[in-house]
């Protein structure tokens, strides 16, 4: 069994570019017996450049997927012009002119889920749902082709293309004097999953935090990405390590927190019907245990939440979701907060997501801009580049995650389809479901009564007014609702940077722990 990085393609093209030159447009990607013993299951893509690297993107080289249902060793799957691709619909499209191959085989878990369906699902290996460092994955070697004219591509013989590679773990972090990891099993996720599922903590420690046994501290609990990687880029060799070692720097714990799912590199930290109880996971199993191991102020004052995009919406989606537990969140370019600009999408009134349309014409919607206002790539683009990794929201991508946290499961067990990933038509009755559970100007106006007290001083969201993904959007609609708000009115902070992009922020990474700190100790119980 060879074990090579997969991205360390050079040592692999003076083997197998050279060999096996033809005209073919389909691929017969082989399971090799070296690699695997038992059957498989999983998503095979394979990837076409022009040159000698692959970059699938939404305006990358072309990616085509199929699914593996039990490919046994020996056997081969077929890549031909019926498989979906991206930018290229089909293998059909390619011009005539000479390319390199790469097939990868993502593999899937079986899951008996608590709910009764079985599910194919990717599981996390440490990586953070990346297909392409995805421990135990396959992949080819790189193989040369050419692509004759379109009159003579039908009679050519398929391209033979061999698993014969495997991902290698990932290298399990190390703890330091400052940084401490923690990795336990969720009884919750392990139940639903039916299987052993982990969740983790990386823990940054304040100074002085052996010297003095007897102190506890608060608790930032920073949310986003999946990360292994110490709070605030500690020991990166940056300027915030000389400020966490002086006086300047508050005492608390940093906590970064890792819950991959089986659908997304997090999980969003809230309860979900496709995701599972990741939300009750973390808070009622992995806090408690970070809390007791590191001495931390088991009090709602003392845990505040951050975080920017996914993180944003996460540390937000928590603080309402678990109003008590949590003494405040400060949000940065948060995830839709409101469904009705789901980026620029009104889920609850749009007929489809890709496109608006007029009497006569059809007008693609934006998936990202550039701070100048240049259209980086469509929402059409985006979600099709996904389906052609995974199916059934199987793909790790942005869009697929949302699918999974916020949608229903659907017959089959999988996330019922917000909108139709080929078409982009909306499912009003899933947008209705999506809504009542994770859109959080209609969660806060409808339970206001009953939320508004627990929250009051406690939302504080930032956001740029040039937001890469219209994220600024779902932020205007929830300020419309919360600047109306009284008995109580919502005591928190709205603010907007006038040119800012995806990342704007007003406070730096020492500035925002300084605010953070005074709100917790201003909010300390005077006993």
């Amino acid at each position: 069994m060879k074990i090579i990085h997969p991205l360390s393609v050079a040592c692999l093209l003076a083997v197998s570019s050279l060999s096996g030159v033809t005209e073919a447009q389909s691929f017969d990607v082989r399971l090799d017996p070296s690699v695997a013993t038992t059957p498989l299951n999983g998503r095979v893509l394979l990837m076409v450049s022009s040159s000698q690297r692959f970059r699938p993107g939404e305006n990358g080289t072309p990616i085509f997927g199929v699914d593996a249902h039990d490919l046994a060793p020996g056997e081969t799957a077929l890549v031909d012009t019926s498989a979906l691709g991206h930018p290229l619909r089909t293998l059909a499209d390619l011009p005539e002119g000479d390319y390199f191959a790469q097939a990868y085989l993502h593999i899937y878990t079986t899951f008996h889920r608590a709910d009764g369906h079985t599910l194919l699902l990717p599981m996390d290996q440490g990586e953070g749902q990346s297909w392409r460092r995805s421990p135990d994955n396959l992949f080819s070697e790189v193989t040369a082709f050419h692509v004759g004219p379109q009159g003579e591509r039908d009679a050519a013989a398929p391209i033979a293309v061999t698993l014969n590679q495997v991902v290698p773990p990932i290298e399990p972090k190390v703890d330091t004097d400052w940084v401490k990891h923690v990795r336990i099993q969720s009884k919750l996720l392990s139940d639903f999953w039916g299987q052993p599922m982990f969740i983790g903590a990386t823990v940054l420690l304040p100074r002085g935090f052996n010297e003095e046994p007897g102190a506890n501290y608060p608790v930032v609990y920073m949310q986003g990405h999946f990360s292994s990687r110490a709070p605030m880029g500690f020991g990166s060799g940056r300027g915030f390590d000389t400020f966490w070692k002086s006086e300047e720097a508050p005492k608390a714990l940093l906590v970064t927190v890792q819950h991959a799912s089986p659908y997304y590199d997090d999980s969003y930290g809230v309860n979900s019907a496709n995701m599972g109880p990741y939300g009750d996971a973390i808070v009622q199993e992995l806090i408690p245990e970070v809390e007791q191991r590191f001495r931390a102020i088991a009090k709602p004052y003392a845990r505040v939440l951050t975080g920017g995009s996914t993180g944003g919406w996460i540390s937000v989606g928590m603080q309402v979701m678990y109003p008590g537990f949590f003494g405040g969140c400060w949000s940065f370019f948060p995830d839709q907060l409101d469904f009705r600009s789901y980026q620029v999408v009104n889920v609850m009134r749009d007929k489809n997501a890709y496109f608006t349309q007029h009497e006569w014409s059809q007008v693609a919607r934006p998936g990202m801009r550039e701070t100048n206002g240049n259209i980086s790539y469509t929402m059409e683009q985006e979600n099709l580049l996904e389906e052609v990794i995974g199916t059934r929201s199987r793909s790790g991508g942005q869009w697929a995650a949302w699918n999974a946290v916020f949608a229903p499961v659907a017959d089959d067990g999988y996330p019922a389809p917000l909108w139709d990933p080929l078409t982009g038509e909306i499912d009003r009755d899933v947008a209705k479901a999506a809504r009542e559970g994770y859109d959080m100007r209609y969660i806060l106006e409808r339970d206001w009564d009953e939320l508004g007290p627990q929250l009051v001083g406690k939302l504080h969201i930032y956001v740029g007014r040039m937001d890469n993904y219209y994220l600024e959007q779902g932020v205007y609609r929830l300020e419309k609702f919360l600047e109306k708000t009284d008995s109580p009115a919502y005591g928190g902070t709205i603010e907007y940077g006038p040119t800012g992009g995806h990342g704007w922020s007003p406070f730096g990474r020492n500035e925002l722990l300084g605010v953070m700190a005074d709100f917790m100790e201003a909010n300390t119980p005077k006993n």
